[in-house]
This record gives C-alpha cells, structure tokens and sequence, in this order.
C-alpha cells in the first residue's frame, strides 16, 4: 500500500514539473516574441535618423520622414505635385501612363556639393525606373539630367530599360555598369552610397563596391564618347564640380528614405 501511494505521489510530482516547465517555456517564448517584436519596431523607429557617430563624423540628413523640406522641383520654387510622404519615405507616383513622368523631377534646394559622401535607400515598383543625381546644373527649360551624372534605380528583372548592363541599378547610367550587379528586386530596399572626392567616384550598393571611375579625365570623357551623352554639351564639357543633390520622376512608384550626406 505504501509503494502504491509512493508511485502516485511520483506521478504527481513529475507532472507538477510539467506543469511548471510548460509554464516557464511558454513565458520564455512569449517574451522573445514581445522582445522581437519590440526590437522590430525600434529598427523600424530609426528611420531618417542619425547616430551620435554618424553626428560626429559630419552626416547630415536630407529628409526627415515628415516633410520635403529643403526639396523642390527642379527649375521651380514649389515641390512637385506628384510625391507624397508614405511610412517615413519620400514616393514619387506613378504618372498617368507607366513609364511617362509628370516632370516631377526634384533636388535638394539647401546647397550644393563638390566632394561629398551621399547614402540614400530606396525601392522601386515592379517594372519602375528613376534615379539618383549629383552635380545638377539648372538650366531654364532643360531637363535635370543635362549634365549630371545619374546613378541608376532600376527594378531589374521586369522593367524595359535592362537590356544593358551600364542600365541596371547602380550603373552609372549609360557610362559605366554596376558589377558585380546585386540589387534587390521590386518591392525590397536597397541601400546605394554616392562618394565623390577630387573627381574620384564609387558606389556602394548593398555593401558592395560596384562602380570605380575619375571625373574630368581622358577615361571620362572616352565614355561619354561611347554612350547617348556624346553630343550633350554638358557631358562634354563637364559635368560641373559642384552641385545638387536630386531625384528623378520617371512615371513609377519609387520610394527614398533614409537620405543623408557629409561633405569630405
């Protein structure tokens, strides 16, 4: 009779331990969950934001997730009509017609850039095209690529435009392609740094060197030679040393967030 009571009383025993080890494991999980959760939305919170460091070492932010401020159209004093602010990014809209801009080309107005570091995120609709400009020189009536050199943001494998390699995203557009080519597709962000320095320029796509050249020197312009540009005057004269920083309107969705520079 004893060794019946003291396989009972073993049986509970053990089963008070699962109780307690089921209890114990679902509070585990539910705190890595609450902590995943928690830490999501503080990664998420950090967007258009810089770090002491980033503070110290000179960066500076474009865009702060709320406003275009600092922004306009391109040869206008007003912001083009067709972006909008949406979850902290700067969108451009899809025009009437895909592919066919609502000549919403923009720049950041504050100031120009000679030797500068530029980083900005971005993401592109399916099939979507746009781009990223430095050295803007405005012109009455010209369009904001007349003589600036473009990175290009492209969603690689749907849109029309990625027949060569020197159009594909992070190419230096028409002139010198982005490899090794590791874009994210449509709908993902990727992230393109922009370091421009005595005419020595790179970009750094996702982490990865992807495009080396010199500004202003006999390689330069033996590219420019070679591509559409060859008969622009401002390619074949320039581009200037100094200039704005801006975003093009193609005619698709295309999301900028995250924009900051520092001059070197």
């Amino acid at each position: 009779m004893l060794f019946f009571f003291s396989d009972i009383n073993l049986f509970f025993y053990i089963c008070a331990l699962l109780t307690i080890n089921f209890y114990h494991m679902k509070r585990k999980i539910l705190s890595l969950t609450l902590l995943a959760i928690i830490t999501s939305f503080c990664v998420s919170a950090q967007h258009n934001k810089l770090t002491s460091k980033e503070v110290k070492d000179g960066w500076k932010l474009l865009f702060d997730g709320k406003s275009f401020e600092g922004w306009r159209k391109c040869n206008a004093t007003e912001m083009a009509a067709n972006w909008e602010i949406e979850d902290q990014s700067m969108k451009v809209k899809q025009g009437r017609r895909a592919g066919s801009g609502s000549g919403g080309d923009i720049l950041y107005a504050t100031e120009k850039y000679a030797n500068f570091e530029l980083s900005i995120d971005w993401k592109i609709a399916k099939e979507g095209n746009s781009g990223i400009f430095y050295y803007i020189r405005e012109v009455p009536g010209q369009p904001i690529y007349i003589a600036a050199p473009e990175i290009q943001v492209l969603d690689n494998w749907n849109a029309s435009d990625n027949k060569l390699a020197n159009h594909l995203a992070g190419s230096l557009y028409d002139l010198l392609p982005a490899l090794p080519q590791n874009a994210k597709p449509a709908g993902e962000w990727n992230t393109i740094v922009i370091r421009v320095k005595d005419g020595k320029a790179t970009h750094t796509q996702n982490g990865v060197k992807v495009c080396e050249y010199t500004l202003w020197t006999p390689e330069w312009y033996d590219m420019v030679s070679k591509s559409k540009f060859k008969d622009w005057d401002g390619f074949k004269n320039g581009p200037d040393k100094e200039g704005y920083i801006g975003l093009q309107d193609h005619g698709y969705d295309c999301w900028f967030r995250n924009i900051k520079i520092r001059k070197l």
